[in-house]
């Protein structure tokens, strides 16, 4: 077995024994990994209470070629989630985030640079930004990263470039927008706005935007429909904390 190190954040803990737990995380170099973390639950933990949930640990395990469990031998902590003792939607947020690479992503395929988009994210839920925004340009990046971004420049279907319209008819199992030849018989159409359209686009093209000023709040709410839909699809379910952040977009449109 090779010992290996790596960035990590975890993203799932699930109870082995009295003593150990299953660690699900996604490092910088291995890509999602799962290991047992011997001893983890004891009082006297020997990662130093380095495992929790979305927290940045620096790690060293030991990985087995079968199909069986990494060994977790250290992890130090490199930042703990702190959002989640002050926000609750910053703690849903987060857990988002974490649910959200679990299911986008497989099992030892590296993705160093989703990689750091989550670890910027999960810092940024941590100073209290936007939950909603922030969750927004995550999905945004992650799709696009992981080559699931839909198309919105030219039809989805025949390629054609898309004219400028008040609204745009978007497939869901088309893959993007669409022009209006391949919209005629199609279903699960949607037509979305310009604003929402550029919005995605901006955010797509940008690194280090500021998505205070790119996602105004005319079109978040249409914005958070639109990705709420289009991951289900993609996942073939709905996220179990799509519930959480419709209820929060709804909360959101009362306080505009």
């Amino acid at each position: 077995m090779a010992s290996e190190k790596s960035q990590a954040i975890i993203i799932r803990l699930v109870e082995f024994s009295e003593s150990s737990c299953v660690v699900t995380m996604f490092t910088r170099d291995f890509g999602k990994i799962g290991a047992l973390a011997k001893g983890a639950r004891r009082p006297k933990s020997p990662f130093e209470s380095a495992l929790d949930l979305l927290a940045l640990c620096r790690i060293v395990f030991l990985h087995k070629s079968s199909d069986a469990l990494d060994l977790l031998t250290e992890a130090k902590l490199e930042r703990r989630f702190r959002a989640a003792t002050g926000s609750l939607p910053h703690l849903y947020a987060g857990y988002y985030v974490a649910e959200l690479i679990n299911e986008l992503t497989h099992t030892g395929d590296p993705h160093p640079e989703l990689f750091d988009v989550a670890n910027q994210t999960i810092h940024a839920l941590d100073a209290m930004a936007s939950p909603l925004r922030t969750i927004s340009n995550f999905e945004i990046k992650a799709l696009q990263l992981l080559g699931h971004f839909p198309s919105l420049r030219s039809c989805s279907s025949c390629g054609v470039d898309i004219e400028k319209a008040k609204r745009v008819p978007f497939g869901q199992l088309s893959g993007g927008v669409l022009c209006p030849g391949c919209r005629v018989g199609r279903t699960k159409v949607i037509g979305i706005s310009s604003e929402v359209l550029e919005t995605m686009i901006t955010l797509s093209e940008t690194a280090t935007a500021d998505v205070n000023d790119v996602i105004s709040p005319r079109v978040l709410g249409e914005l958070r429909g639109l990705l709420n839909n289009y991951i289900a699809h993609l996942l073939g379910k709905r996220p179990r904390l799509h519930k959480f952040m419709s209820q929060m977009a709804t909360a959101d449109a009362a306080k505009a």
